[in-house]
């Protein structure tokens, strides 16, 4: 029989995402989350039994409000190449309507737990991959349909891609402004709309 829940466990899971982005996961302990959940410690250990494991648990309920929901919405629209530069641009306006500048809690974790916890560091790491294959499906079907030359390697730029996409969340974090961040994201973006043939001489 699984454990009875005597709080709102939605709440309590929100809650937690928001101590730890605010803190950190090193720097959160249990009695913070305790507090910002509104339970009691013995509450927390019953239900999640650590702060390890509360800890994924946040990172999954997040990654399925943030980028799971964002990836579903973008592909349903059938425009894959449209889908990668509406994805950047949705970002980059979080990043600037962030006003305490939290950033992503992804990408933070990957600086302040990766180093130092490697199943914790997986975790984070598989989160952002998810990131990456999105964005090589979303070239893979440009291709099929004509919209992206085939000699750009897929996989390749997919990763490219992500690693613009993290340094724009790291940067958007010492309060960088539009025209720095589009610029960043211009370059790998072109690559999208590279010639569909060389040009004859």
């Amino acid at each position: 029989m699984g454990r009875l829940r005597e709080f709102d466990e939605d709440k309590a899971i929100e809650r937690a995402i928001d101590c730890f982005w605010e803190h950190g996961y090193e720097a959160t302990s249990v009695r913070d989350l305790a507090a910002q959940m509104g339970i009691g410690g013995a509450s927390l250990y019953n239900a999640y039994g650590s702060k390890r494991a509360l800890f994924a648990a946040a990172l999954e309920r997040y990654a399925d409000r943030t980028s799971r929901q964002r990836i579903a919405r973008l592909e349903a629209s059938g425009r894959p190449r449209e889908a990668i530069r509406t994805f950047f641009a949705e970002i980059i306006d979080r990043s600037l309507a962030d006003r305490p500048r939290r950033g992503c809690l992804f990408v933070n974790s990957a600086l302040d737990v990766a180093p130092h916890d490697a199943e914790l560091g997986r975790l984070v790491a598989s989160y952002l991959d998810e990131v990456r294959a999105f964005f090589q499906r979303c070239i893979a079907s440009a291709q099929a349909a004509g919209e992206i030359p085939r000699r750009l390697d897929a996989t390749e730029t997919s990763r490219h891609l992500l690693g613009v996409l993290v340094g724009l969340r790291v940067l958007a974090r010492a309060r960088v402004d539009r025209e720095t961040l589009e610029a960043i994201a211009r370059p790998a973006l072109r690559l999208l709309d590279a010639p569909l043939r060389a040009k004859t001489q």
